[in-house]
């Protein structure tokens, strides 16, 4: 029942939201979006879970596959979209599902989301196998097409995980880990897209960035794997190098060619003063952890 989530509840302190001046207005809407890492510092030890289930997928060759609705599906696919450019990881490794397709990214696909076969369709299209992780995310936590996809995935033996905004969400049923985050009522009765939507993107920058750094895609706090598709990531690929190894910029270019553009490599390659062939193959015994090539 809608009226029984914390999500659809009607704020107290925004009733009079109309007539508010605009400085009321934002003050009210930032001061709720304080409460939300509050919320899910609450869920931190689920998260954790959660992240421990994707890194073990990616070891096993698995895939981190987001799955939801509306906002949720949305914040899922922007997730996956960006890890192929910040962590170097090929594109079927992170993914993300919307219920009505990519269609729906840009339009409301009007009913999408109450299809609860669909969701299982749309897994079993990429093949799915207990090696994955399936991440269904739904303010909610009742969206049907989300469920859909939940139930067919622990069926086939992937580790399963839910995100919602709601305590003893129905689709919690359905996950081997569940992750409740209680943003409460919206400033704006019912609109997830802003407190639930902040938290559920704030949830999958965690998982998605520390199972990133659980599978050596990280040295110190820099991205080594990040490709160098533009003049920007060009420059900031060099700059790593200089940040990782203390040398200047035109030895960090030098050995950025060297190494094919290949970040990692050359950063490496000074650390050991060793070869290009070397070092790929210190980094490939090291399953791809700088540190353990020291």
């Amino acid at each position: 029942m809608l009226e029984k989530l914390t999500t659809e509840k009607r704020n107290e302190t925004t009733m009079n939201l109309d007539v508010m001046s605009i400085q009321e207005i934002l003050e009210t809407m930032n001061r709720e979006d304080q409460t939300v890492p509050q919320a899910i510092a609450m869920e931190l030890h689920s998260i954790e879970k959660a992240v421990q289930y994707v890194i073990q997928s990616f070891q096993e060759g698995g895939r981190l596959i987001y799955i939801g609705a509306g906002t949720s599906g949305r914040i899922g696919i922007l997730d996956a979209v960006e890890c192929k450019p910040t962590f170097g990881s090929p594109p079927e490794m992170v993914q993300g599902f919307l219920a009505g397709g990519m269609k729906a990214f840009t339009e409301a696909v009007e009913g999408a989301e109450d299809d609860e076969n669909q969701g299982e369709k749309d897994l079993a299209s990429i093949k799915l196998s207990e090696k994955d992780t399936v991440i269904g995310i739904a303010a909610s936590g009742r969206t049907p097409y989300v469920i859909g996809a939940l139930k067919y995935a622990s069926k086939i033996g992937a580790k399963t995980v839910s995100i919602s905004c709601n305590k003893n969400a129905e689709m919690s049923k359905y996950a081997k880990v569940k992750i409740e985050v209680e943003t409460g009522p919206e400033v704006l009765t019912g609109s997830t897209r802003l407190k639930a939507g902040t938290a559920q993107k704030l949830i999958l920058n965690m998982i998605s960035t520390a199972s990133m750094i659980g599978i050596g895609k990280v040295y110190k706090n820099l991205m080594v794997d990040v490709q160098s598709t533009n003049k920007k990531l060009v420059e900031r690929s060099k700059r790593i190098i200089m940040q990782a190894t203390d040398v200047d910029y035109d030895t960090a270019a030098d050995y950025f060619e060297e190494s094919h553009h290949n970040v990692k490599v050359a950063i490496v390659m000074i650390l050991l003063q060793c070869s290009y062939e070397k070092a790929l193959e210190s980094l490939k015994n090291a399953n791809g952890y700088i540190r353990k090539t020291l």
